[in-house]
């Protein structure tokens, strides 16, 4: 019986032990339902969220009607009744865009005169690299401003292939220009003039060429090989002055109408191809070409003294002055003319009466970027504070930026495209962004910001008879406090797409609206036409 006792009493703790667990179990149970409760709720919940997700449908992104990116990167483009589309502006800027700019090895180092004027110190060393024999590609060398201030009287002058004037430092390199007269500071211009070449004309047989394309059929392609620089002529005839009523300009003292062959548009290309009579280009027709209006020619080109490989870069460029509307001091930091392939970079201009960078019509492919126009010191009337002025041909400006212009970013008379300004901005404005008078073809203004205004339209008189500023102008995700977008009656149209801002009528509001698309809209896809086009190419 004692042995048993033992295990009896073994045996009731461990029942009590159970009842104690099972009671306390129990007592619990309302909590840890609560707690699992709890948990697949919110399993339940992350679940559904992940099946809704799921099948959500993807909204498709902002594309404008007149372009498209698809799957593969690739562009589409909607060509509106006449076949026209909105044309690659890809291929300008150095060497089209193909090539990085160069950097070239230093051939001089030079300082600022101790008294006085470094003119002769910077001119002397230009000539002196001008007598050194070019490499394979071209380059002669860079001529290196070392830091400091160098005072400078007149006009420095670059007339040769393959040098690079460069300053050590941006902020800490800086050329003044000096005294009271009104002049271009640096000047890069070679000789001659562009030629056609006897012989090599031939008429464009297609009765109608629509803006975007790169091929067309000619009479005769006889003689025509890829390489070949050409010129597409498009004549400014009576009857297309005619339609587009540039020869009913209301007169006030001083306008002008229009004249035949004070129109002529002469568009260089290269040939990239020739099968038969069908001749391919490397960058795409900008205007429409008609029968009923003149039609058009090609013929092939030379330019022997046209120089090429040359830039500016790394340097502050001022003028001095008397007052805020002085007129006699320095009136164009740079002008580049006759010349190809040609670049200013990082250059940061202040006090100039005109510009900072003024590219005038015997100047292609050149490349302006990363660059400022500051503080413009002049009257604020007409002919002045055209901060990036661009008369040339296949040129890019990017990354550009101006304070106290008029007409910063801008085209002149009869300016043959493709040209594009590129992710620029401008503040305190006191005049239009844009095509400023007389006819451009093809320009891409491409996510440019101002707080003034941005413009396209006819201009009827103003100035001496400004009249129809440009066709084929692309306004492309740009911001403005206001815009006018108008097209002409004829030889293509106008686009106006994603732009942000206040939309107004132009001056005459009888003119054809342009081709507007997603006004403030955002998140237009691509967000950059010209970065769209560059990546499509190079794929």
């Amino acid at each position: 019986m004692r042995k048993i006792v033992p295990v009896v009493r073994k045996e009731m703790r461990k029942n009590v032990d159970d009842e104690q667990h099972d009671l306390a179990y129990w007592q619990s149970r309302p909590i840890r339902e609560r707690v699992m409760k709890k948990y697949y709720l919110r399993f339940f919940i992350l679940f559904l969220i992940i099946i809704l997700w799921a099948f959500k449908k993807v909204e498709p992104p902002l594309q404008s009607k007149y372009v498209k990116v698809l799957a593969d990167g690739t562009l589409a483009y909607t060509p509106d009744a006449k076949g026209n589309t909105i044309p690659d502006f890809s291929r300008v800027g150095y060497h089209n865009g193909d090539k990085p700019l160069p950097s070239l090895k230093i051939v001089k180092s030079i300082y600022p005169a101790r008294t006085g004027s470094s003119m002769p110190v910077i001119q002397k060393a230009i000539d002196e690299t001008s007598l050194l024999q070019p490499d394979a590609n071209g380059y002669r060398g860079t001529i290196l401003l070392k830091n400091g201030t160098y005072l400078v009287e007149g006009t420095i002058n670059i007339n040769q292939s393959g040098i690079v004037l460069k300053g050590e430092s941006e902020s800490a390199t800086k050329i003044i220009a000096t005294g009271s007269v009104q002049r271009t500071l640096l000047s890069v211009r070679g000789s001659g003039h562009l030629l056609e070449i006897k012989g090599s004309r031939t008429s464009i047989s297609d009765p109608f060429v629509p803006v975007g394309t790169f091929s067309f059929h000619v009479k005769s392609a006889a003689g025509y090989h890829a390489g070949d620089h050409i010129v597409i002529y498009r004549p400014g005839t009576a009857q297309w002055i005619t339609a587009i009523k540039m020869d009913q300009i209301i007169n006030r003292p001083g306008t002008k109408q229009w004249k035949p062959g004070e129109y002529d548009m002469k568009f260089e290309r290269t040939v990239t191809k020739v099968k038969g009579n069908t001749i391919t280009v490397d960058n795409p027709v900008c205007m429409q070409m008609e029968d009923q209006y003149g039609g058009a020619e090609i013929y092939k080109t030379s330019f022997t003294g046209r120089i090429s490989e040359t830039g500016i870069s790394n340097m502050s460029i001022e003028s001095e002055f008397l007052t805020d509307t002085a007129e006699n001091h320095g009136w164009t930091a740079i002008e580049i003319d006759k010349a190809e392939n040609c670049w200013v970079d990082h250059v940061t201009s202040r006090y100039f009466g005109f510009g900072c960078v003024s590219l005038q019509y015997a100047a292609r492919n050149i490349t302006v970027s990363n660059s400022k126009c500051l503080d413009a010191k002049s009257i604020i009337t007409g002919s002045r504070r055209y901060s990036f002025n661009n008369n040339g041909q296949q040129n890019l400006f990017y990354n550009c930026h101006t304070t106290e212009g008029r007409h910063d970013f801008v085209t002149g008379k009869a300016v043959c495209g493709p040209n594009v300004f590129y992710n620029c901005s401008a503040t305190s404005t006191h005049a239009d962004i844009g095509p400023h008078q007389r006819w451009a073809a093809g320009t891409l203004y491409d996510n440019i910001t101002t707080d003034g205004e941005i413009a396209v339209q006819d201009r009827g008189n103003y100035g001496t008879g400004h009249g129809w500023a440009g066709v084929t102008q692309v306004l492309w995700n740009c911001s403005a406090a206001e815009t006018v977008v108008q097209s002409p009656w004829t030889s293509g149209t106008n686009y106006c797409i994603g732009q942000k801002g206040q939309k107004r009528p132009g001056r005459f509001k009888d003119r054809p609206d342009g081709n507007w698309d997603l006004a403030n809209q955002q998140g237009l896809q691509p967000s950059s036409l010209y970065m769209a086009q560059f990546t499509a190419r190079h794929k």
